[in-house]
């Protein structure tokens, strides 16, 4: 299969499931109170959908080892839809949970098994590219869904919604009649035979500490979402119109260094130069966004944030796929498992300690992505431990 002919194709997938995904983002917390929900019950709505997805996520990743790629892809797009035309006729929450319970549980497919696709087609010297391509159309999604979203919402809570799922039906066609398969059947076989060993082999060893250093990475940068927006309203008097711009600019300069640079620098440097120098940028992002006090220094911030911490997961997926003993998908959806739990912890953390202080979240961000440094030093020495002994 030619690399250069498919990763286009799997871009544009993954930009179009994005920005889908993105699209609902604004409107949810309309939509949910419209029928009678609660700030309370908005919460559990969201988390209902990360709760799937840790648990799914999994899964599918395994379930792709064995059967293939494409038709888990398939699977996780439908699912997509399915949940976005639910949501569009709900007229109740019990029917919003459903709509969310369906996305989370099917659409958890998607990201896995787009990067399983990438470590399948790619040489262990492009690996990087590819993730950092996956992560790019991912950033992109996030930068025009939401605006869509917002604009379409005027007319009707319901029509972002049906766009959603029209944008999923469209994108469902684009896999099955461009996307080829990627894992030949015999490659299949070694997975099927050794799948009970699979389940848990992804985390023994000093690889570990790579799915942990994932999970601290998302659980500040979840922590980072749910609060930003409060804290550069009170910093600095910054609207939602002008958040929007800001988030548009950091997920550019994102998807700039994602699709750009992480090529370049990995065949240079190396993963784990570019998964050091990710946090570090994390690091210093974090404490300059505590001296935020304009439109501008909120995006010039956010966006040194973003670029460090958009470049940690590909290259941490390139990493883990490289080195695995056991199938792709496996470890990509060991990887979207960590992914869900941070997510479903860093919000109300992010939340819980803004109440205490503004500058809080932002702070153990730092803090947080300090240990996230340390740990990956620890790695590298366990790393070079172990291949001495061999």
């Amino acid at each position: 299969m030619e690399t250069k002919k498919v990763l286009p194709i799997l871009f544009l997938v993954m930009f179009l499931v994005m920005v889908g995904f993105g699209i609902i983002i604004p409107v949810i917390p309309f939509l949910a109170e419209e029928v009678g929900g609660s700030p309370t019950e908005l919460g559990l709505l969201m988390a209902s959908y990360s709760l799937m997805q840790l648990v799914f996520a999994p899964i599918w990743g395994r379930l792709s080892d064995r059967i293939g790629r494409k038709p888990i892809m398939i699977i996780g797009i439908a699912g997509l839809a399915l949940s976005f035309f639910i949501s569009a006729i709900a007229d109740s929450l019990l029917l919003l949970f459903v709509a969310r319970i369906i996305g989370g549980t099917l659409s958890s497919a998607n990201m896995p098994t787009a990067m399983a696709y990438v470590a399948d087609i790619t040489t262990a010297e492009n690996r990087s590219k590819g993730m950092g391509i996956i992560g790019a159309a991912a950033g992109l999604g996030f930068v025009f869904g939401p605006a869509i979203g917002g604009i379409f919402s005027k007319t009707s809570l319901s029509l972002p919604f049906i766009i959603a799922g029209v944008l999923s039906l469209v994108t469902l066609l684009l896999v099955i009649f461009l996307l080829k398969e990627s894992l030949p059947i015999e490659k299949r076989s070694v997975n099927i035979n050794h799948k009970e060993e699979s389940k848990w082999k992804g985390f023994k060893g000093p690889y570990t500490i790579m799915y942990i250093l994932q999970l601290i990475v998302t659980l500040s940068m979840a922590g980072l979402e749910a609060t930003f927006a409060y804290f550069a309203a009170q910093k600095a008097g910054i609207d939602t119109v002008g958040l929007g711009y800001i988030f548009m600019i950091m997920g550019f300069g994102s998807a700039i260094v994602q699709g750009g640079l992480m090529g370049p620098m990995s065949k240079k440097y190396g993963e784990s130069f570019i998964i050091k120098a990710g946090i570090f940028f994390s690091i210093i992002g974090f404490v300059l966004i505590l001296f935020t006090s304009n439109f501008w220094t909120a995006a010039i911030f956010l966006t040194i944030f973003g670029m460090g911490n958009g470049v940690i997961r590909p290259a941490i997926s390139a990493l883990l796929t490289k080195n695995n003993t056991t199938g792709h998908g496996d470890v990509t959806g060991l990887l979207s498992s960590v992914d869900s739990l941070g997510r479903i912890i860093g919000p109300p953390l992010g939340g819980w300690l803004f109440s205490i202080s503004i500058g809080l979240p932002f702070i153990l961000g730092a803090v947080l992505s300090i240990a996230a440094f340390v740990f990956y030093i620890i790695y590298e020495q366990r790393v070079r431990r172990k291949n001495q002994v061999v």
